[in-house]
Order: C-alpha cells, then sequence, then structure tokens
C-alpha cells in the first residue's frame, strides 16, 4: 500500500556511501528528506546530487538532514560519487543508500510498474521529527528536482507546525501567511500580536509570526 501523508515514514536498516544506518535513529529529533534515484551513473541524477551538496549548509540550517537512494550497490555509489564531485564541481556530503534487494525502495513504494519494472521514480518525501511524512513529491524521470522548492516547502512546513498558520499560494519565507480559519476573534490579537488583516472572514493575513 502506498504511503500517505501522516503516515509513520518506514524504518529501515541499510548500506550506505557513509557507512550502516538506521533510518529513524539516524534521522534523531530533526527533519529528514529522502529522494531516489533510478539507477547511479545517470545523468540528471548526477547533478541533482551535485546540487544537493552545493546547498547542504541550507539544510543543515534547517535541522533537516539528507539522504539519496539509488538501487546500485555501494561499490557503484562510491565510483559515482567520484564523479559527481568531478562533473559538478563539489564534494558529495551526505549518504546515499544502496537498495540492491529493493527494500526500501518496496517500502516506499518508490517502484511504479507503468514507468519502469526496476527502476525507482525520483520520488521525494520529508519526514517531520515525529517521523510522520509530512511531503511526497514524485517526478518522472525526465525532469530533475527543483531544491529551492523542497527548501521553500520545509519552511512553510516548520512554520506551519508551531503556528496557527498556512502558507498562501507562491510563498516566500518572509511574506505574509494565511491565519488558520479555526483561530477564533477573541484569541486574534494575543496569537498574532504582529496585527492581521481581514480581507473576507474566513480569509485573514499576518506577518510571518516567527520573525522577529
Amino acid at each position: 500500500m502506498a504511503l500517505r501523508l501522516g503516515d509513520i515514514a518506514p524504518d529501515f536498516t541499510a548500506e550506505t556511501s557513509e557507512g550502516t544506518i538506521n533510518f529513524h535513529e539516524w534521522i534523531g529529533e530533526g527533519w529528514a528528506v529522502l529522494f531516489s534515484h533510478p539507477s547511479d551513473y545517470t545523468p540528471v541524477c548526477t547533478t541533482e546530487l551535485g546540487a544537493v551538496a552545493r546547498i547542504k549548509d541550507e539544510f543543515d540550517r534547517r535541522n533537516v538532514k539528507v539522504a539519496a537512494l539509488s538501487v546500485d550497490p555501494i561499490d557503484s555509489h562510491h565510483g559515482w560519487i567520484q564523479d559527481i564531485n568531478e562533473t559538478q564541481n563539489t564534494t558529495v556530503n551526505f549518504p546515499i543508500i544502496a537498495d540492491p534487494d529493493r527494500q526500501v525502495s518496496d517500502l516506499y513504494d518508490m517502484i511504479h510498474p507503468n514507468a519502469s519494472d526496476t527502476f525507482t521514480v525520483r520520488s521525494v518525501f520529508i519526514i517531520g521529527p515525529d517521523k510522520k511524512v509530512k511531503l511526497i513529491f514524485t517526478y518522472p524521470a525526465s525532469t530533475g528536482r527543483n531544491f529551492a522548492e523542497i527548501l521553500r516547502v520545509i519552511d512553510s512546513l516548520q512554520l506551519t507546525a508551531h503556528h496557527s498558520v498556512a502558507t498562501p499560494a507562491n510563498w516566500e519565507n518572509g511574506q505574509e501567511c494565511v491565519i488558520l480559519p479555526s483561530v477564533k476573534a477573541e484569541e486574534l490579537e494575543a496569537k498574532f500580536p504582529k496585527g492581521h488583516r481581514v480581507i473576507k472572514p474566513y480569509l485573514k493575513m499576518t506577518p510571518q509570526p516567527n520573525l522577529n
């Protein structure tokens, strides 16, 4: 059965390019991004892993660990990492999970038979400190992922986890937020000391509450 938002992310133990990990222990008390690749030595994936390595400090700043996955074995991963470092002018600084028996791919429903019987699709899972799945993206093999969008979503998820707001269309960190309709009128002043504006009774906006 496919994973859905709010499900506990399946735990697993696997070999990676940085040693053996137990996934839930590896996540710890923070957040995690798990993203899969059809196979090693593929051109789009090579650019993606290089892109993540170059912005890993942005994930670190948000207390987010990143792990990639490919169905190829560890020896292949190590050779591929050398190519990524060379061609993308970076150093891969996060683990790549080896999944030759498709254990993790099956747990996370990463193989879509109508796309390929053997290769994983480009899946992205964002997982919270409670080990629950907060977001699922699925890209076709032909389309590289937008990691700026993944960071934007993480900002939204971390904000809305602690404040009674949602983020509107095309929201960027620092912009106004939507006040949840569940917030009562008598609670507005206390919950949103920066103020708010009413567009419609069901549509109220406030400055981003977690910024000084």
